[in-house]
């Protein structure tokens, strides 16, 4: 999959019910990165988040067949259900103590869960856009809405932080990854977008792979870098409104995915495409200018 906004690192997790990857899952990553200047505590806590979508984000990319990774992803609500009633299976008693030290919300691990779920029910190919923003609302909005309160912030402003910044982190996995999700038989480019960049409906409804290797294609993938731009946006200006102290994490993410979006726009999607990488000296220059700042 595009993957969600903590999902991207390339060390490897735990695939099975239960299983907690735990910090070190998160090492070598931007979320990693955006993590350690964080409190103790909230570093814990955004660490067990991150390991538990880990874990299901690799259920969902598994090798599995369809119906075992649709009941390893049943036995994950059992587990977060759980958690919520008192009985915590043993591998996640340290996620439900962050669970009660900052009330994080059962409906926003689910929706995590249902939206891994919308990988393994059907591949999802050029959706319209009620579907694709379900997607992103789900896979990264969601973990979002769970880190604001991570952060402490402020309820309202906090979650339209989640709505804005989820949105333009996932769309932004989405333009960077086209080519590893065609190979899974994956296009998460909507249906609008392609028709509006000229691309014909045979085409569009064909294998992904020969889809995104049409000459249209970068059109259809700029009309989506410029609503990725717009949740930025969105998502800076809200930001603003917080003491630096309380959004330096986010402000790690946002410049580091909206950095390589302009990467991925300079660069174009025309094929063949080469995948966009921050260098590492830049990604330590942003968490230090953020640390300090």
């Amino acid at each position: 999959m595009a993957g969600t906004q903590i999902a991207t690192p390339d060390a490897p997790a735990a695939a099975v019910p239960g299983a907690m990857a735990g910090p070190a899952a998160a090492a070598g990553s931007s979320f990693h990165a955006a993590l350690r200047i964080l409190p103790p505590a909230q570093r814990q806590a955004m660490f067990e988040i991150y390991a538990f979508c880990r874990a299901v984000d690799d259920i969902a990319d598994g090798d599995a067949p369809h119906a075992g990774r649709l009941a390893a992803l049943d036995a994950w609500r059992a587990d977060i259900a759980a958690c919520y009633a008192g009985a915590p299976p043993p591998a996640l008693h340290s996620l439900c103590a962050q669970i009660r030290a900052f009330d994080l919300q059962q409906q926003d691990f689910l929706a995590v869960i249902d939206g891994m779920a919308m990988d393994v029910v059907q591949d999802i190919r050029a959706p319209d856009a009620a579907t694709l923003d379900l997607y992103c609302d789900r896979v990264a909005s969601a973990v979002g809405r769970l880190a604001v309160r991570v952060f402490g912030l402020d309820q309202d402003c906090g979650i339209a932080l989640a709505h804005h910044l989820g949105r333009a982190l996932q769309l932004t996995n989405i333009l960077r990854d086209i080519d590893e999700d065609a190979a899974l038989g994956r296009l998460y480019l909507p249906a609008q977008a392609l028709a509006d960049a000229g691309i014909p409906a045979d085409i569009a409804a064909g294998p992904p792979q020969a889809l995104v290797a049409h000459a249209a294609i970068g059109r259809a993938c700029a009309l989506l870098a410029q609503q990725a731009q717009a949740h930025y946006d969105q998502a800076d200006a809200i930001m603003a409104r917080f003491p630096a102290r309380l959004v330096r994490s986010p402000r790690i993410m946002a410049e580091v995915y909206h950095r390589i979006l302009a990467r991925l726009r300079t660069q174009g999607w025309r094929a063949p495409r080469q995948r966009v990488r921050l260098p590492r000296a830049q990604l330590l220059w942003i968490v230090l200018r953020h640390a300090i700042g």
